[in-house]
């Protein structure tokens, strides 16, 4: 068997974690979001692409989805129309692409990925194990996800990122995916860090520790379909994002929480888990003619 040199593994490696994040359809979608003139949202330069662009939001995109899943509403609306456990890696593909087009792409190309997803929020509506109904196009609902979203991903960022931003920068990176949140129905998205933790306090009364969310956080954590090589990865990125939790969350999904081994071993580890894949997918492409 030929032995694969340092290049190869690297571009390898590239490529199965691009397959996984972006989907078959990835290189032609990477392609038409890069590449295809006319104006963008956001500036080359601007904190929402520093964000969105570096491999911290793999450990921010996890939190993410621990954090949404305390609000029993929106947890029992993806428990029933979105297809995580069933297809958990065409759910992490849209919503990739979904950051991907809106952040880098242009302009005409993130209004409609921005239709089509409140075209899919038009059509889920439900009734929540309480028995309370719910609706995708809530704009209640959609603040929660949205703060749950841009807290986790900027958090992860400030921790783990490549550049992390200053005050001025963490403001900026709100206000622009204010931009992406009015658009997809958010009435009032915070703007500041400010206005972000007033949102996420005024929040805290409705969060719960439901079975569906409990459900979930052991499927994230637990069983993912991954293949047996990138167990001990995904545990590392599994123990990053459940340390930057914080410490109210864990009882109600039922999670560890080991402050001093989160703030050493946990945070070291995920620091290096973030580098080594950042230093994978920085790996050359193969030329195209």
């Amino acid at each position: 068997m030929a032995t694969l040199s340092p290049p190869e593994i690297r571009a390898r490696v590239r490529d199965a974690l691009f397959a996984r994040v972006a989907g078959p359809d990835g290189p032609r979608a990477r392609a038409r979001i890069h590449d295809s003139p006319g104006p963008r949202w956001f500036e080359p330069d601007s904190p929402i692409r520093r964000v969105h662009g570096d491999t911290a939001m793999f450990v921010g995109g996890l939190r993410a989805l621990l954090l949404q899943s305390l609000h029993p509403l929106a947890m029992a609306a993806v428990a029933a129309h979105s297809g995580y456990r069933g297809d958990p890696w065409g759910r992490l593909q849209r919503t990739s692409t979904f950051l991907a087009v809106t952040t880098f792409g242009t302009a005409d190309d993130a209004e409609e990925a921005v239709s089509v997803v409140r075209a899919v929020h038009g059509r889920v509506a439900g009734v929540a194990p309480d028995g309370r109904r719910y609706r995708a196009a809530d704009p209640h609902l959609l603040t929660w996800v949205h703060i749950a979203e841009v807290d986790s991903f900027l958090r992860a960022h400030q921790r783990y990122g490549a550049n992390p931003l200053d005050e001025d920068g963490c403001d900026r990176y709100l206000a622009e995916t204010a931009v992406i949140a009015r658009k997809l129905g958010v009435p009032e998205p915070p703007r500041t860090r400010s206005e972000l933790d007033d949102a996420l306090t005024a929040y805290r009364p409705e969060l719960h520790g439901t079975a569906q969310a409990r459900q979930a956080a052991r499927f994230l954590l637990l069983t993912p379909p991954i293949p047996w090589a990138a167990r001990v990865p995904y545990a590392v990125l599994a123990a990053s994002a459940v340390g930057m939790l914080p410490a109210w969350t864990r009882p109600k999904l039922r999670v560890p929480y080991a402050p001093l081994a989160e703030a050493t071993a946990v945070r070291l580890a995920g620091s290096s888990l973030v580098k080594a894949v950042r230093w994978a997918m920085a790996a050359p492409l193969p030329a195209t003619g």
